[in-house]
């Protein structure tokens, strides 16, 4: 799944080239998770906001195209298909398409339907669950080990998983939160992870997510940006997807294992539990 560098990789391609576009129509596939694609027909994109794993869609009504890309999503512009946009036309896995006043494309392909659109007045998120409960951003000064502290303690789960909830930081999904949790040096099945700590490991999702933007996002399958390319990061990862392989640290075999439904990939030597 596409996590804050992915995301934002793709936000920073796109707003450029869409900003002050006008949407004159749209179509989208039968699915209520995309029909909302229609919604923002008659509006201008002022520019394109990120929050956390989401991309905001700014119009110039006030309201927000709100895309979350699941786990197969992309976006790409297409131009010279004139006005009479149509899902079938670009392709078996498009779920929405967006026409300009200019003659391009907005397409949004999603291969295993997944992703979902909303528009919303701009702000609005009470109907989005999990963009109306998130936390800091990372990246942004709000984010640090004492705000990352106060958010998980008393907590009974795995500081993984409340990695993954997206509540004591936004954007950091299962790839992040393994590099993360491994240069900050905390056993991802830790339940009690101290102030101390808790500065290392916001260093470290800085750190990760930083680098990951940097490299244009990870490309495990089916992840490419907006001009179509994959991510580098991949070839950075230290834990992710490399299970039995040595440790950059210590060469002790990685180890495996799931969390809350979600595969795991740590150090059992390096990592503190």
């Amino acid at each position: 799944m596409p996590e804050l560098p992915e995301v934002e990789t793709i936000r920073r391609q796109l707003e450029p080239l869409v900003r002050d576009a006008v949407i004159v129509a749209a179509d989208s596939h039968w699915s209520d998770k995309f029909t909302p694609a229609l919604d923002a027909v008659g509006s201008t994109i002022t520019g394109i906001a990120r929050r956390g794993k989401y991309l905001l869609f700014q119009l110039d009504d006030d309201h927000e195209l709100v895309a979350h890309l699941g786990m197969t999503g992309s976006f790409h512009l297409e131009t010279g298909n004139g006005s009479d946009p149509s899902c079938a036309a670009h392709g078996k896995h498009t779920r929405a398409v967006w026409a300009f006043d200019d003659g391009r494309h907005l397409v949004f392909d999603d291969t295993r339907r997944f992703g979902r659109l909303r528009v919303v007045p701009k702000g609005d998120y009470g109907d989005i669950a999990t963009l109306h409960q998130m936390g800091p951003e990372p990246l942004d000064g709000d984010f640090t080990g004492a705000s990352l502290h106060a958010a998980i303690v008393g907590r009974s789960r795995s500081i993984k998983t409340q990695l993954l909830s997206q509540r004591p930081v936004a954007g950091v999904g299962n790839i992040y939160a393994d590099e993360a949790l491994f240069l900050a040096g905390i056993d991802p099945r830790a339940r009690r992870v101290g102030r101390e700590r808790c500065d290392r490991l916001a260093d470290s999702v800085k750190q990760v997510l930083a680098t990951g933007i940097d490299n244009g996002g990870t490309t495990l399958r089916d992840y490419v940006n907006a001009e179509g390319d994959e991510g580098q990061n991949q070839h950075a990862l230290l834990v992710y997807g490399r299970g039995g392989e040595p440790c950059t640290n210590c060469a002790e075999p990685l180890s495996t294992i799931v969390i809350d439904a979600r595969t795991t990939t740590f150090c059992r030597r390096c990592q503190k539990r």
